[in-house]
């Protein structure tokens, strides 16, 4: 073996959404733990899944199919970083479809998200400014020179790049006259034409081309210059930087006070932050650093609760039954009951993709959990584990082998197999207690998914 298994499976739970028994043997057996992230962060090495072949399985316009089609791509992509780092910005640019109602723009912003989120900050800032759902969830659109409207530079400032205390009210007026003129050519009807795309216009007739004092600099400022100016900034880079540690590392205290709440760990963060401000802010090389961290390789102790998407596409992605298109993977983000349409599991657990709360997005962490939702969360996972026959279940029944071995070995194959989780001392000795018991079964295969399904259905499992 060339890397730690247990280390390996904890970066594919971070970095992507899971790793099946298989991948994880493939992965320690031919690369080091090194080549992996390097791999990780360099996704144009492996091939995309080809959307066209998707599409022609997952049809239809409701959002919950294009969830749909999203949630599949996190499965079986050879790219997961790439998904992960779009649900990463999905969640810290949030745009929610109940404004506007009109899905292909969202569809189009995920796509965006997966196409740039790799790249460097100023790119990122660039096309989500540009960006028709984002331009008509903040209201840019009705941003005039003669009538300007703040929503879009407030939030760039204060919830997108630099955080509260890094900026002035003047900088915001002075922010948002440098977006004026930045809208979207408006798509046809939705009915019955169809639906068509959004896209962004520049409209120089409303721009205000007035000399502009922004952070310091002054001059006749637009958007794009805005945008150097914020990447150029420690604070943006301190900024993102923690947003960073608290997707991948460890949960962190709610965006709102980090004003005045430190981070958890200084010293990773402001690791991290020198990358950005070394590299202009690229993203490769800082998630690079983060990876590599020891406090990024140490975080296997509960230190994050998987969001609803994590949870869910874990298990589907173990389970192995979406694992080519098959009809009903929607039915995670809106359900049939009775002929109505009504939330599907993660929903219920939380979070709807591509319809967040607020523009602060979903609060993450221990404020995920709560009775009602750790009960459907354990709920959904004993229930997706319940059928043998789904082939990721049958292939990690078969790794497990025999009841007929010492109980606390066949635990511990267990949690290798379910990617290498981690148990407290009390779940780990209740289930090699259960493991005896079930030493008595005539079927080896029923004892053995019996035990895989009640160590999935942990709370222990709910973490990353």
């Amino acid at each position: 073996m060339k890397s730690d298994r247990a280390l390996v499976a904890h970066l594919m739970r971070r970095a992507g959404f899971g790793a099946t028994p298989a991948e994880l043997d493939a992965l320690t057996r031919d690369k080091t733990y090194e080549e992996i992230v390097d791999d990780l962060v360099n996704p144009e090495r492996f091939p995309e899944l080809d959307q066209t072949y998707i599409d022609r399985y997952y049809g239809g316009e409701p959002v919950a199919v294009h969830v749909g089609k999203w949630m599949y791509r996190m499965v079986n992509t050879q790219r997961p970083l790439e998904e992960k780092m779009s649900l990463f910005l999905h969640h810290i640019f949030p745009v929610a479809w109940g404004k506007s109602e009109h899905g292909p723009s969202l569809y189009n912003e995920i796509a965006m998200f997966r196409r740039v989120g790799l790249t460097d900050m100023k790119t990122i800032l660039l096309e989500l400014s540009k960006d028709p759902a984002m331009i008509f969830w903040l209201d840019n659109n009705e941003n005039h020179k003669d009538e300007i409207n703040e929503n879009y530079g407030r939030e760039l400032l204060e919830l997108f790049s630099m955080g509260v205390g890094n900026y002035t009210e003047d900088d915001i007026k002075a922010a948002s006259r440098a977006f004026t003129g930045w809208t979207f050519r408006q798509p046809l009807s939705l009915y019955p034409v169809g639906h068509h795309n959004a896209v962004f216009l520049f409209d120089p007739d409303d721009h205000d081309y007035e000399e502009k004092t922004f952070l310091g600099h002054t001059g006749n400022f637009d958007g794009e210059d805005i945008i150097d100016i914020i990447v150029d900034q420690p604070a943006t880079a301190r900024f993102i930087s923690r947003h960073l540690y608290n997707f991948f590392v460890e949960d962190e205290v709610q965006v709102p006070s980090w004003n005045t709440e430190p981070p958890k760990d200084e010293a990773a963060i402001q690791k991290l932050a020198d990358v950005f401000m070394e590299t202009g802010g690229q993203i490769r090389p800082v998630l690079k650093e983060l990876f590599n961290l020891d406090s990024f390789k140490n975080a296997t102790e509960f230190k994050k609760v998987k969001s609803p998407t994590e949870l869910v596409a874990g298990v589907l992605k173990q389970t192995g039954e979406f694992s080519s298109p098959t009809s009903g993977i929607h039915q995670f983000a809106i359900t049939t009951l009775n002929g109505s349409l009504v939330e599907g599991p993660m929903a219920i657990m939380g979070q709807r993709l591509m319809n967040p709360p607020t523009v602060e997005g979903w609060h993450t962490g221990h404020e995920w959990i709560d009775s009602g939702t750790l009960s459907e969360r354990v709920g959904f996972v004993e229930s997706q584990f319940e059928d043998i026959s789904k082939p990721g279940v049958r292939d990690m029944v078969e790794r497990v082998g025999s009841l007929d071995d010492d109980p606390s070995r066949i635990v511990d194959r267990c949690l290798d197999i379910l990617g290498g989780i981690t148990v407290s001392e009390g779940t780990y000795a209740s289930l090699v207690a259960y493991a005896e018991e079930l030493g008595g079964e005539e079927d080896d295969s029923v004892g053995v998914h019996n035990l895989l399904q009640m160590t999935a259905s942990t709370v222990d499992y709910q973490f990353a």
